[in-house]
């Protein structure tokens, strides 16, 4: 049964951003100019090397120097070495320059010729400076939200092409906005019930189909992973299905599976009264990631067909709640031992990963919340990623590179399989204390049927605990961006162990 509760309303910002293209700087607002090493600074600015480094300002990525001008706000903005200016670098430029002028709700990027294509540089530019500045909140709107519009300035010649890639970053930009949004709402306000239905609007936006299955409709499906991790809450679970076709025969056939724990106590483990608590609501990250990508592919033109199921619930302590050594029943009936109510996310998704195999799907990829080893090793700037499919495996990679969402490869090692034994099921749902990230993805691996499945863990880098280019302090948004480029340059795998 649920409860209402005095929480306020979630609607998603509304605030539209200006974009454009011109052949010279608008007067108002802050113009920015990069500035590459060795090179002198720009007419704008009234100085040469020699008295902006009097300044304190360097050509180094990071550094900045704001000016006043007759018109506008001149802000240098360091760029490094003009042969190593690659997206990210450019995306990390742009982000420094909003951040330098945090006031200035109109920006102006001069946008300088590199080996980077103007449409990709365009792309990258207005990410790095919309995400730098976007804060969600629950009630007033801090001034370091605001950014009404953003103008790249460079030559006739080259307005189309960046036209199109202030399209394509726009629609990035929303994908990720959304993200941080659903993630970094409390549980009490965004439950999973709730977060259906922001998905059934926001899918029929999109061109998505939808379908939700409730409580009763998962009992039929046998998810006992999703069912048993709900039983300590009063708020009903639900899966979200969304199935994105492209016009035309597919490329190909992409399933994605997300953990959706709306808020995660911990179950009967408790998690400790520390830090921890503001992640509690975020380990529904890897469900928000594929919300926000999945509402961008049509926009994007992607061609292959993608799938999404967000296995969404809270994990809560309850005297209903899954204890310590009960056995669940898992759909496709795989037998596994609760040892650890907190280890749950696997539990959620393995249900997901059996119904993926069971439509006709080329691959499927996961993305989750999932391990604290994982955050331990890597940190909260680069991700985990393993699977049982070389290819697959690389095209993950790949798209984390393209996007600037990175991540690292562990081995999907069998030697540590044997961990998972249980004496009286088919398995236990957490491996010994070494090496979590690699037991939780050979949990996973257990319910993929051989199909080539990559795991990609976000443990660490779904939080930051501060602003760091383009990433603001809470809520990230990553992987968003990374599975739209993995969707859109999709190829069916070989089946390379």
């Amino acid at each position: 049964m649920t409860h209402s509760a005095p929480y306020p309303p979630f609607t998603l910002p509304q605030r539209q951003l200006g974009l454009s293209v011109s052949d010279a700087a608008p007067s108002g607002g802050a113009v920015g100019h990069l500035v590459f090493t060795g090179e002198e600074p720009p007419a704008a600015s009234g100085l040469d090397a020699a008295r902006v480094a009097a300044l304190g300002f360097a050509p180094e990525p990071g550094k900045t120097l704001v000016l006043p001008g007759a018109e506008s706000v001149v802000v240098l903005v360091g760029a490094g070495d003009r042969a190593n200016a690659d997206a990210a670098v450019l995306r990390d430029a742009a982000s420094h320059f909003a951040r330098a002028v945090p006031g200035q709700v109109d920006l102006a990027l001069v946008l300088p010729e590199t080996a980077v294509p103007d449409a990709d540089a365009a792309a990258a530019a207005v990410e790095g400076a919309a995400l730098a500045r976007y804060v969600h909140r629950i009630g007033a709107e801090g001034p370091e939200a605001r950014l009404d519009s953003f103008t790249l300035v460079a030559g006739a010649d080259r307005a189309e092409s960046l036209s199109a890639g202030l399209a394509r970053g726009e629609v990035l930009v929303r994908a990720t906005k959304l993200t941080r949004d659903v993630a970094g709402l409390p549980g009490g306000m965004l439950t999973a019930t709730r977060l259906g239905e922001v998905a059934a609007d926001l899918g029929a936006k999109a061109g998505l189909s939808v379908e939700l299955f409730d409580e009763d409709a998962l009992v039929e499906l046998g998810c006992g992973g999703l069912l048993g991790v709900n039983l300590g809450s009063v708020e009903p679970p639900m899966m979200i299905k969304l199935v994105y076709r492209p016009e035309g025969e597919p490329t190909g056939r992409l399933a994605l599976v997300g953990k959706g724990i709306m808020y995660d106590a911990g179950g009967l483990a408790l998690k400790p009264g520390d830090e921890v608590h503001a992640t509690m609501k975020n380990d529904m990250t890897g469900a928000g990631a594929i919300l926000g990508a999945m509402t961008a592919l049509r926009d994007l033109g992607c061609t292959a067909q993608v799938t999404g199921y967000l296995m969404c619930t809270d994990n809560m302590p309850s005297g209903s709640a899954l204890r310590m050594g009960d056995i669940i029943v898992m759909r496709g009936g795989k037998t596994v031992e609760v040892i650890n109510t907190d280890a749950e996310g696997r539990l959620v998704m393995a249900d997901a990963l059996v119904l993926a195999t069971e439509e006709p799907v080329d691959a499927i990829v996961d993305i989750a919340t999932l391990t604290g080893a994982c955050l331990r090793t890597f940190g909260t700037e680069i991700a985990g990623v393993m699977g049982n499919d070389a290819g697959l495996v690389d095209q993950v990679k790949a798209s984390a590179e393209r996007v600037d969402e990175p991540v690292w490869e562990l081995p999907l090692a069998q030697r540590y399989r044997g961990e998972l034994d249980s004496g009286i099921a088919d398995l236990r749902n957490m491996g010994g204390p070494n090496a979590g990230s690699i037991t939780a993805a050979l949990f996973l691996n257990e319910f993929v049927g051989g199909v080539p499945w990559a795991h990609i863990d976000i443990a660490g880098t779904a939080q930051s605990g501060s602003a760091v280019k383009w990433r603001n302090k809470g809520t990230t948004g990553f992987g968003a961006r990374l599975l739209v480029d993995l969707a859109l340059n999709f190829r069916v795998p070989r089946g390379e162990p």
